[in-house]
């Protein structure tokens, strides 16, 4: 009897185990797509526009980390930061006032730069009418198991985004745009998110399916900067982004985080704005939906009808060419397990000891010499030194 009872319990536990295992294969391939690409625009020109750049480089460089290559992100910066002649530390974009995160970097690749950053060339990338010689590097190759992020920041106004401070797009244009892609079937989800004043009119015209949007402000409200820099005289950052990015650094490849938990990004006891975000046009749950599913890159899988015990180590024996003997190897194929995230270099600078800003010390000694005087007269000055 006892003998019976626990062979039905431990049938019980293997149906339940599979039935878990099933739900999780369900929940994996729920997104539907099956390729990621990125489209970042700085529409900013000019040095006191430095922080437009800045927030740029810094998305690119997160999704990078999180495993979108170069090859399918679109990089459009209005001006060459690194390069201007005010520009302290030439060949440098920093993100934070501790000066230690580059984060133009040595590996980064842009597509679009100064006057090639304009809205027809915005429009046209997004609905892949280019003209024929167009390199590969500067065109959106998606499709409709593609998912896209597309990040803007910039000036602008209610309802429109200017670019090079010579022209502008509108909210219909914008929305028009995107069902251009729709009907082409050039995108499988679609995220907007733009860090702008009165972000939130830039989405209020968005009619196509299966489109999340965020902004960093709402109607009537201007998005701040953050992050003075005295030694260079500009922002380093806006509020919103640079929120935004600190909670990326907390996502891996593996992350379980969803879009309600980015929906909480900045809240405007931080951003003094008001972020907002439309997602009745998205088909699915936002709370089902990964932070990865945009941020992050599908990942090559090899099909086996073999059965993976992923929540063991598998031993493999291999015959060792030199002395014959076997040898075991240990392999995890756990998925957190098979990413480098311990090597991810992280956007968040490390903290530097304290020490006094420029002209502390000079203004230390007047105070000490103007106390001497008052109190000892000038006769006495030679038993300061």
């Amino acid at each position: 009897m006892k003998i019976l009872t626990l062979l039905s319990l431990w049938s019980t536990y293997l149906l339940a185990d599979s039935s878990n295992i099933k739900n999780q294969a369900a929940q994996f391939f729920s997104s539907g797509h099956t390729n990621n690409w990125a489209v970042l625009v700085c529409t900013s020109r000019f040095w006191f526009n430095y922080r437009h750049v800045a927030n740029t480089l810094s998305v690119y460089r997160s999704v990078k980390r999180l495993g979108i290559p170069d090859s399918h992100i679109v990089l459009m910066l209005a001006d060459d930061m690194a390069c201007n002649h005010r520009n302290p530390k030439p060949a440098t974009v920093f993100s934070h006032k501790n000066m230690e995160l580059n984060v133009y970097g040595d590996d980064v690749e842009v597509d679009y730069r100064g006057y090639e950053v304009t809205v027809e060339n915005f429009l046209r990338v997004l609905t892949g009418r280019l003209p024929p010689s167009t390199p590969r590097s500067k065109r959106l190759l998606s499709d409709d198991r593609s998912n896209i992020l597309i990040y803007l920041t910039g000036h602008g106004g209610n309802g429109f985004l200017k670019f090079q401070d010579s022209e502008e797009i509108s909210n219909v244009e914008l929305a028009d745009a995107f069902e251009q892609m729709w009907q082409k079937r050039r995108y499988n989800e679609l995220l907007f998110i733009i860090d702008t004043c009165q972000g939130a009119s830039m989405y209020e015209r968005f009619y196509s399916p299966n489109l999340m949007a965020l902004a960093s402000s709402q109607v009537g409200e201007d998005s701040l900067s953050h992050q003075p820099d005295l030694a260079i005289g500009v922002h380093l950052m806006d509020r919103y982004t640079f929120y935004l990015l600190e909670f990326l650094e907390d996502i891996h490849p593996a992350s379980k985080a969803n879009m309600n938990d980015l929906f909480k990004v900045c809240p405007k006891s931080q951003c003094v704005s008001t972020p907002g975000h439309r997602t009745d046009l998205f088909l699915r749950d936002p709370g089902s939906v990964l932070i990865t599913d945009f941020f992050g890159s599908v990942r090559k899988v090899e099909i086996t009808m073999e059965t993976i015990n992923l929540t063991e180590p598998i031993k493999t024996v291999e015959q060792n060419p030199v002395n014959g003997e076997l040898e075991k190897e240990t392999y995890s194929y756990l998925y957190v397990d098979q990413l480098p995230v311990s090597e991810i270099i992280h956007q968040k600078p490390k903290q530097k000891d304290w020490h006094p800003p420029d002209g502390f010390i000079l203004g230390l000694w007047t105070l000490i010499l103007m106390v001497f005087f008052k109190t000892y007269g000038i006769k006495h000055l030679k038993h300061i030194f």
